[in-house]
């Protein structure tokens, strides 16, 4: 049997209705959100769980027993409630304050404080970080510290069902954080259950276990919130473009909010949008505004957003046990932020450098390639290696492109630079040296493929489509030019 119940609830302010055939139940133990836009009528919902208003239609039932069959006492016994304004307790300590929620478990009128009652109000203060405070009086608090008393004062009910609406208002995030994550706990090991009012969409896709979405009075839906969060759904609901992205460290859907911001510009060329630096330190190219880059680079790995562009020469006795806080060091040295810049390596010279400009009639793109293989690996026979060879190496890859770049196109360009760079390896008859077999590449090899985002839409960019011509061509071109002038430079030094 579930916690609560609620079948069929409809309510109404005079002449207007602002819940309509609202059913879902809740289980013990769940903490369970409720989303939706200013007056889609959350809190009303909340209220109608609390008791403080009475449905015009349908059923509430809390442990199988209807809710209006409750006395106010016994249902604060179970029910703890934190509305999102309380009144102030003004003439009141924290501790005091606090000690107001345990009025349900006096058995008379006359309190009886018991060893219970102050364990409750002692760890309810420690629970929201306010025991240091307890003797200060409430009205000297912040905002978000009275948010924390008036918590605390529900916590300290020992209740099995809490009731919040939007709990972290006022708070910083570490308070909304650590806040989250006590309830959570709680709702794994003392089996409370909690049902949430969230702002916030992607705290409650973080902590809740099943959503419930409201718009104008109405159930959306309710579901776990990988199922229930989409973009589609929260378009039409809140009015707004947002995107759906996976969340980097957990599986939980992760919302971003798009501005209407838009970006008109003529197809142009590629090269009016970046400047190359280059000595025989590092090649940098910085862009005009921030490019979205997918890049596997030493500083700077992954989705982001960059202005900088550094492939920094290191000697061919280059060791160091943390390379990437050592190449953060030296690009804070020359006044990068780290931040905004993509960061590589290579022992290759950097004047063998080859740069590949294409332009086509909607988009253009420049390539620019270091390439260096005496480290060059076969990857099909890498599993029969112990160790790899030593030996200066690597190929960077640096791609650009004036156009814009889904998700699914930065994958599949990686994939066509890469086959592009392999081709190229054979071309050039390159040879793992321990295998005898040809190589695929090097054990460092670096590539970022960096877009615009404005101009034209690019949905793929496969080997077939015609962004992924233009990059597997640039990428095998540029890829030959650097190793032949590598293997040139290496010839003049026998």
């Amino acid at each position: 049997m579930s916690m609560l119940q609620v079948k069929d609830i409809s309510y109404r302010y005079q002449h207007e209705t602002v819940l309509q055939g609202i059913t879902f139940s809740v289980e013990k133990g769940e903490l369970f959100g409720i989303l939706g836009p200013n007056g889609s009528g959350k809190t009303t919902l909340l209220k109608l769980l609390s008791k403080e208003l009475s449905p015009k239609s349908g059923t509430i039932s809390l442990n199988g027993k209807m809710l209006s069959s409750y006395s106010q006492k016994e249902f604060a016994r179970i029910v703890a409630v934190l509305p999102q304004t309380v009144e102030p307790s003004f003439g009141y300590t924290v501790q005091e304050a606090v000690e107001l929620g345990r009025y349900a478990h006096q058995a008379s009128l006359f309190p009886k404080w018991t060893d219970n009652d102050k364990k409750a109000v002692t760890e309810a203060l420690q629970q929201v970080d306010l025991w240091e405070k307890r003797d200060k009086g409430v009205d000297s608090l912040s905002g978000g510290e009275r948010q924390r008393v008036y918590l605390a004062r529900a916590l300290a009910q020992n209740p099995e069902v809490l009731l919040l609406d939007e709990p972290t208002n006022h708070m910083d995030i570490a308070q909304q954080m650590k806040l989250l994550n006590t309830l959570k706990r709680w709702t794994k090991e003392k089996k409370l259950t909690v049902i949430a009012i969230f702002h916030d969409i992607n705290l409650a896709c973080l902590y809740c276990d099943r959503v419930l979405l409201l718009h104008n009075g109405e159930m959306i839906g309710v579901n776990k919130p990988r199922h229930l969060v989409d973009e589609q759904t929260l378009q039409e609901v809140f009015q707004t473009s947002v995107k759906r992205q996976e969340h980097p460290s957990v599986p939980k859907p992760l919302i971003t909010f798009l501005p209407n911001i838009e970006f008109r510009e003529r197809c142009g060329d590629i090269r009016d949008k970046v400047t190359v630096i280059a000595d025989n330190e590092m090649i940098t190219i910085k862009t005009m505004h921030p490019f979205k880059v997918l890049s596997s680079a030493l500083v700077g790995a992954g989705l982001q957003w960059a202005t900088h562009f550094v492939n920094r020469h290191v000697p061919k006795d280059y060791r160091c046990d943390d390379a990437c806080e050592e190449m953060k060091q030296y690009l804070r040295m020359h006044d990068f932020d780290i931040h905004r810049t993509i960061g590589m390596m290579t022992a290759v010279r950097l004047e063998d450098a080859a740069y590949v400009h294409m332009k086509e009639k909607c988009f253009s793109l420049l390539t620019v390639v270091t390439a260096g293989v005496g480290n060059a690996v076969d990857i099909s026979k890498a599993w029969e290696r112990e160790m790899l060879t030593q030996g200066p190496g690597t190929i960077n890859m640096m791609i650009f492109i004036d156009g814009h770049l889904t998700e699914a196109a930065y994958a599949q360009a990686m994939m066509t630079a890469t086959e592009a760079k392999v081709k190229a390896l054979f071309d050039e008859q390159i040879i793992d040296p321990e295998t005898a077999t040809p190589a695929t590449g090097t054990s460092t090899d670096c590539i970022a493929v960096a877009a615009s985002q404005t101009n034209t839409h690019f949905e793929y960019a496969g080997t077939i489509t015609s962004i992924g011509k233009a990059i597997g061509r640039s990428v095998y071109e540029a890829t030959r030019q650097a190793l032949q002038k590598y293997r040139k430079r290496r010839r003049e030094y026998q």
